[in-house]
């Protein structure tokens, strides 16, 4: 943007604060007149920030004159605790904000989580949220309150967060001569906020957060520089020339007609966060440090802007405005519009959408060319870039996010379609040609920070630039107030104004500075003088009173008539023409006048000398007046250099000749003669007359024609600067891509890596592995399937169903199918047909990264081992079976719960018991409950659990059926490996009584 744009958010209507008063002293205040003397400061974090007000409040002062105000992100559903938090670092009053609190110097005041926080007047107003949870921006809605309300004593301080929530804030507080601090990154647990905020360029000082109370105690006990330095150099331009010098070097802008008030405010602002109080000693900074002087540049080129800013202005514009102009159209026209000052393309993208929805609304297929144009090249290239902070979801609703915008990560990107309409280029409003046909055109909180001279050229050239019927869009703060002619009022409010049927003078566009140069001087205009002095000079009265009343009546003009000064009594002479008013004297001059004065003025101007013509006869209202009429060229003073000055003087009739008389023929032919002159003399008049008034016609088109063609070379140099830009962005796309293109090759080379170690690891674990598709065909196949399958590599393709295997199983393609079917995995143990191999078969369903099923694997483990081993430890199990089942003496063998797992045929007869019901039983219950005996318990227990065994113990017990048994018993503790228990040999020898 060319200069700065204030946000009005919160307050729209709030008054600018007083000048800050000394700090010894003191002001009694109305109710009506709130102390605004001191600074707010608003401390806004989000995740990590506990730590950092911690840090902070541990490190402040007790005193420091200042409020602070705390805003967190918080959950709004849970009851917040950081007001308890705070009060444990500081022995400052802390405060939970409420409704219509006021606002005290040395307190600490807490945003609840629930509300968001305004300021009006000193008092805190709490409103509810209008964006849902997640897309809040608290810390943005504070601060933009705390710029406008408190302008130069707001304070904003950035701390540790995630997003970009407090960066539009800080640019309201910059641009309304704040204060900005952000925690250092380095230092900030979550960096996303400080970055963020550091990006846009609009902080005084990074800091880590116990740096920052100190910094800010100096810059509030700074002494105020609004003083006599200050007084003084704004009354002497010669200091701010050397700036607007310094900066014309560094940029190539001139700041010269910009208002001294904002150009001032700007250098104060500067001038406090350095800490330096000599007007003097900071244009010597400048001259030391280029860096200032390209920051002071950036300072004065602040644009506080976001997406649809006003919004309620934007409705009235989409909802009545717009479709008017829409209307217009026919399909295939051209819908064209020019946002001046466009900063980094909010506003452009918005009237950008405006139309594009117009058209929709209306069903018409127009072409729309948006000129988007701006002061500052890094502005233009951020707005080119088109791509923006998440924090845009305040502004910006969910229906036009999802049309107009792509989400990558934390970023939204404009899309192409919303992207090709916007033609964005450097452009200075003081010097280039404008755009034209323009059906709208914005110029929003630009032309307030503008000299009135320079407003005074620009509306004539908006007026020029727009179509019959076109829109202008200026700020809330604006006004048109001097041209009513050119203009007609739709808003007052929002400043929405459509051109006028009406004629803008030549010498009004003249005036403007058209030029392709990259700069023009533009002398700066000294100070009007302060008071009107006395004339003391005798002389200088008695000059001025004989110009009253001696000297002819007389005016000061240009070459083209256009009148600029007015001596003495000219109404003889010239009278108002019909039609618009304007100060031409070839349309002024009376009947008689005309002619000659428009000849003697052109010698004049050619010639460079003075010329007269006399006793012409002029029509008054009193009848023929006799004057003398000269034009005389001006060249000195340097102030009416080439202008002209045309007197005019009364003569009196010429008197008749004394002659012979004539005779009344000689007088006949004479009078006839004389009237075929004086008529042939008219005729030639008007044909000179309309020949000079279609030159000046000519002459008008020509420079039309030419202003156009000026005009369409500069949107030839925006279009060919575009391009330029769209050639950077291919080659830029072109870079992407080959990058995209080594990463490819970089991930194939990783591919071939994955398969050979996929192949290797395959091939180590032995194992035949078969791939087939969901057709049964096979897809893939490693070496040891060729075992089982007589396969070679040609068969890849093949149904499984047409290659011979070696094993005597036949329905593999039916396990498979039926794996397919159930989606489970099956197994089979398989023998080959030699009988000398076994296979465990294991059938799988192949499924890809996306849990989509496309086929099967079949493996085939070879198994031959283990079955040798079962048949080998079948024909062991069957051989010590026996030999139990031989020995002569009762015998049992016990796991490792005390359950049988095989007894002898000796045991069962012995005890009366059926052979085929003791395994399994537990040694308590045989024989339904006899074997439960408290000797053989307590023996068993310290075998159990002391690992003891029993040798020739000698128990007796009297069995129900058996009767008395006198037992011998012997135990042996077999250990196996370690996935099986131990087990228990119980042998005994039973004696009858």
């Amino acid at each position: 943007m060319e200069i700065t744009q204030i946000e009005r958010v919160g307050i729209p209507n709030a008054p600018a604060p007083a000048d800050p008063k000394n700090k010894g002293s003191k002001e009694v205040n109305s109710p009506d007149k709130p102390n605004l003397d001191f600074q707010i400061v608003g401390l806004g974090g989000s995740a990590g920030s506990l730590e950092g007000f911690e840090i902070f409040f541990q490190h402040l002062p007790p005193a420091t004159g200042m409020a602070y105000v705390v805003v967190p992100h918080l959950d709004p559903t849970q009851k917040g605790m950081m007001t308890e938090i705070i009060r444990r670092y500081t022995s400052l009053p802390v405060l939970e904000i409420k409704d219509g609190l006021k606002v005290e110097p040395d307190h600490v005041y807490v945003v609840p989580s629930n509300k968001e926080t305004a300021l009006e007047r000193s008092h805190f107003k709490l409103v509810s949220p209008e964006q849902p949870n997640g897309q809040r921006m608290p810390i943005d809605f504070f601060f933009q309150s705390l710029a406008v309300n408190r302008r130069e004593h707001a304070i904003g301080v950035v701390l540790s967060g995630m997003g970009a929530d407090g960066t539009l804030g800080l640019k309201m507080i910059m641009e309304n001569f704040g204060m900005v601090m952000v925690q250092d990154p380095d230092t900030a647990r979550f960096d996303a906020m400080p970055r963020n905020a550091i990006t846009s360029e609009f902080v005084d000082h990074i800091l880590p957060v116990d740096q920052m109370p100190e910094k800010l105690l100096a810059y509030a006990n700074m002494p105020p520089i609004k003083g006599k330095h200050l007084v003084e150099a704004h009354k002497s331009t010669q200091m701010l020339q050397k700036i607007f010098t310094l900066i014309r070097n560094k940029t190539g802008h001139d700041f010269s007609l910009y208002k001294r008030n904002t150009i001032f405010r700007r250098i104060e602002r500067r001038m406090n966060s350095h800490q330096i109080l000599q007007f003097s000693e900071y244009v010597r900074f400048l001259q030391e440090d280029p860096q200032e002087v390209e920051a002071l540049f950036k300072e004065l080129l602040i644009g506080v802007t976001k997406f649809f800013r006003d919004a309620e202005a934007f409705s009235l514009l989409e909802e009545k405005y717009l479709p008017e102009v829409v209307q217009t159209k026919k399909d295939g026209d051209y819908l064209r519009a020019w946002v001046a000052g466009c900063s980094t393309g909010e506003e452009a993208y918005t009237v950008a959408m405006l139309l594009q929805e117009a058209m929709d609304k209306a069903g018409l297929h127009l072409k729309i060319q948006v000129f988007a144009t701006d002061i500052d090249p890094e502005a233009i290239e951020r707005a080119r870039a088109a791509c923006y902070l998440d924090n845009i979801t305040a502004d910006v609703s969910p229906e036009r996010l999802r049309r107009f915008f792509n989400k990558v990560d934390n970023h939204y990107h404009v899309k192409k379609e919303l992207r090709e309409m916007v033609v964005f280029a450097v452009h200075n409003l003081n010097r280039d040609a404008p755009f034209t046909k323009l059906d709208l055109l914005t110029c929003r909180n630009l032309l307030i920070y503008l000299s009135a001279e320079l407003q005074k050229k620009l509306f004539p050239v908006f007026h020029y630039s727009l179509n019959p019927n076109g829109l202008l869009f200026l700020g809330s703060s604006e006004t048109l107030s001097g041209f009513p002619d050119m203009f007609t009022t739709l808003d007052t409010k929002w400043k929405i104004s459509r051109r006028a049927e009406t004629t803008v003078p030549l010498m009004r566009l003249a005036e403007f500075p058209f030029t392709f140069t990259s700069f023009e001087t533009v002398k700066p205009h000294p100070e009007p003088p302060t008071a009107i002095k006395k004339e003391t000079n005798m002389g200088t009265v008695v000059q001025r009173m004989m110009l009253q009343h001696f000297a002819p009546a007389a005016l000061i003009i240009n070459p083209k008539g256009d009148i600029f000064y007015i001596h003495g009594r000219t109404g003889k002479y010239l009278e108002p023409a019909q039609g618009q008013a304007n100060l031409n004297v070839f349309d002024m001059a009376r009947e008689g006048l005309t002619f000659e004065l428009n000849n003697l003025v052109s010698r004049a101007a050619v010639l460079k000398e003075p010329v007269k013509a006399d006793n012409l006869q002029v029509k008054t209202d009193h009848g023929l007046q006799y004057v003398k009429l000269s034009v005389t060229p001006l060249q000195e003073p340097a102030q009416l250099k080439d202008l002209l000055m045309v007197a005019f003087e009364d003569m009196p009739p010429p008197k008749p000749r004394k002659n012979r008389k004539e005779t009344a023929e000689e007088a006949s032919k004479k009078d006839e003669r004389i009237a075929e002159l004086e008529k042939e003399l008219l005729y030639t008049k008007q044909r000179l007359q309309t020949t000079i008034e279609e030159m000046n016609s000519s002459l008008e088109e020509l420079k039309s024609t030419n202003e156009e063609l000026q005009s369409a070379n500069e949107e030839l140099q925006s279009t060919n600067e575009e391009s330029m830009t769209n050639k950077e962005e291919m080659q830029s796309l072109n870079e992407e891509l080959m990058t995209i293109n080594l990463q490819f090759q970089t991930k194939a080379e990783e591919l071939t890596n994955s398969n050979n170690d996929m192949k290797n690891l395959l091939d180590s674990t032995e194992i035949a592995t078969i791939f087939l598709d969901n057709n049964l065909n096979i897809k893939n196949f490693t070496p040891q399937a060729t075992q089982i399958f007589n396969l070679i590599r040609a068969d890849v393709g093949r149904s499984i169903t047409h290659i011979a295997s070696n094993l005597r199983y036949q329905n593999i393609a039916d396990d498979v199918r039926e794996v397919l079917d159930r989606l489970r995995s099956k197994e089979v143990h398989l023998q080959t047909a030699d009988g000398q191999q076994w296979y465990s078969m294991r059938v799988l369903p192949y499924r890809t990264a996306d849990n989509f099923i496309d086929g099967a694997v079949v493996t085939f483990t070879n198994i031959t081992n283990f079955k040798n081993l079962e048949a080998s430890v079948a024909a062991t199990s069957l051989y010590a079976a026996n030999i139990i089942d031989v020995i002569q003496q009762p015998l049992v063998v016990l796991d490792g719960q005390l359950r049988v797992e095989c007894a002898s045929n000796a045991f069962a007869q012995t005890f009366q018991l059926i052979p085929e019901q003791l395994k399994g039983q537990w040694l308590y219950h045989l024989g339904n409950g006899q074997w439960d005996i408290p000797v053989l318990r307590e023996l068993m227990d310290r075998v159990l659990l002391e690992g003891i065994e029993a040798k020739d113990e000698v128990w007796e017990h009297e069995f129900p059926v058996l009767g008395y048994r006198r037992i011998i018993l012997n135990t042996r503790r077999v250990e196996q490996t370690e996935s099986k228990p131990f087990k228990i040999l119980l042998a005994m020898e039973v004696f009858e009584r």
